[in-house]
């Protein structure tokens, strides 16, 4: 059974750090393209970061975040530095290929002082 699952979230000042991570199971994510999304309270969903041969980050967090991906092991990361309030939402992660897309159930993260 296909399946992500995201872990890393918490609460964070602004300002610091926090690490995401993504481990797959039942996905080859080689054949993917690998993405963060996040959404806040009352907004949209929106694309934070993807990975495939290049790499591609929202200008909100260009310089901030860095995403990475390690294929041998099923995991994809997103490491989040300078962290400020606004980054505060579920994120969540997506492995999409040519007739599938499969998503994470999400994890918190919640910038605040």
């Amino acid at each position: 059974q296909e399946q992500l699952v995201e872990s890393g979230g918490g609460l964070v000042q602004p300002g610091g750090s926090l690490r995401l991570s993504c481990v797959g199971s039942g996905i080859t994510f080689s054949n993917y393209v690998m993405s963060w999304y996040r959404q806040a309270p009352a907004k949209e969903r929106e694309l934070v970061a993807s990975i495939s041969r290049q790499t591609n980050y929202a200008d909100s967090v260009t310089g901030r975040f860095t995403i990475s991906r390690d294929d041998v092991n099923n995991r994809l990361y997103l490491q989040m530095n300078n962290v400020k309030p606004e980054d505060t939402a579920v994120y969540y992660c997506s492995a999409r290929g040519i007739f599938r897309e499969y998503w994470g159930q999400g994890t918190q993260v919640t910038v605040s002082s």
